[in-house]
C-alpha cells in the first residue's frame, strides 16, 4: 500500500487575525520560507452564531484585511513560495445556511472543516479548549454525549458544507481528562471517514497534536482505516505563533512507515 503526504505543504496555519495567535501573515510566510517549505496554506477561522465569553475567529473586517494582505504576499513572495488563502469552518448545525452564504463572498483556496462549540440552551462551550470552565461544563453534561455530538456534528457538516479537508478529527476534548472513545463513538468514526471519501475530501494530519499528546490528529488506527478507503492526506502543524510553521514535519516519515508496517 502506497502512502503519500506532502512534506512540503502546511496546509493550516493561524495568524493574529484570529484573535488567539500571534504573529502577522508575512512572518508566517517568511518562517515558512525558512523552513525551505514550497506551499503554505493561511486557514483562518470562521465561526457563525456561536455565543462565547471571547473571541477565538475573524470578523467580516478581519477577512477583508486578510484577503487584502494575501493578495499583496502572494504577489510579494511569487516564485518564492506559493500562498494559499483559505478559511477553517467551524461547523454550527443551527447556522449552515449563514455559513453557506458567507463562504459564498470569497473564493477560497482550501476550506477545512472542523467543529469547535457545543451548543446549549443557546450558548457554546468549546469543545477544543484547555481551559477548566469548559471541561466542568462538559463533565456535567456527560463526556460521552458530547463526544457522540461531535462527530455527529461533523458527518453532518461533511455532507453539507463545500469542504476540501477534515482538521483534526480526534482532537475534541482533547485537554479533558475523562476523554475516551467507546465502541459507539468508533462507529461514528467509521460513518464520518466514509463520508470524507464520498465527498472525496482529505484527512489532515495535524501535528499540533505532538504537543499536545506525543502523535499526531487523528490517531494511528483512524490514519490508517482512512488509507484503507483510499482517503488522501493533508498535513498541517494548526501553527498560532510564526516559528511554529512546519512543526514536527520530520516526524511524519516515521508515523508513516509505522502505518505501512500496521496495513501490511
Amino acid at each position: 500500500m502506497t502512502i503519500f503526504v506532502d512534506l512540503n505543504t502546511d496546509g493550516h496555519v493561524h495568524t493574529s487575525l484570529c484573535h488567539h495567535a500571534s504573529g502577522t501573515m508575512e512572518e508566517y510566510v517568511r518562517a515558512a520560507i525558512k523552513k525551505g517549505l514550497h506551499r503554505l496554506v493561511f486557514l483562518e477561522h470562521l465561526e457563525v452564531g456561536v455565543h462565547y465569553f471571547e473571541t477565538t475567529w475573524l470578523n467580516s473586517v478581519d477577512f477583508r484585511r486578510y484577503f487584502d494582505e494575501g493578495n499583496r504576499l502572494k504577489e510579494r513572495y511569487a516564485g518564492l513560495i506559493d500562498i494559499g488563502l483559505g478559511v477553517e469552518v467551524g461547523y454550527n448545525p443551527s447556522a449552515e445556511a449563514e455559513i453557506l452564504d458567507f463562504l459564498a463572498k470569497y473564493t477560497w483556496d482550501r476550506i477545512g472543516l472542523s467543529y469547535h462549540y457545543f451548543e446549549e440552551n443557546g450558548r457554546h462551550i468549546n469543545m477544543l479548549s484547555r481551559k477548566k470552565v469548559n471541561w466542568d461544563e462538559f463533565s456535567r453534561i456527560g463526556v460521552s454525549k458530547v463526544i457522540g455530538s461531535y462527530f455527529d456534528g461533523l458527518i453532518s457538516a461533511v455532507h453539507n458544507i463545500p469542504a476540501q479537508v477534515l482538521c483534526h478529527l480526534d482532537a475534541v476534548l482533547r485537554f479533558h481528562p475523562d476523554l475516551y472513545f467507546d465502541d459507539r463513538h468508533k462507529d461514528q468514526i467509521a460513518v464520518l471517514l466514509d463520508a470524507v471519501g464520498h465527498k472525496a475530501m482529505a484527512l489532515e494530519i495535524n501535528t499540533s497534536g505532538y504537543v499536545h499528546r506525543g502523535s499526531p490528529y487523528p490517531q494511528a488506527w483512524i490514519v490508517e482505516k482512512a488509507v484503507e478507503k483510499g482517503i488522501h492526506l493533508s498535513l498541517g502543524s494548526d501553527a498560532h505563533r510564526p516559528e511554529d510553521v512546519g512543526r514536527y514535519f520530520d516526524r511524519i516519515p516515521d508515523f508513516m512507515k509505522a502505518l505501512r508496517q500496521i496495513s501490511e
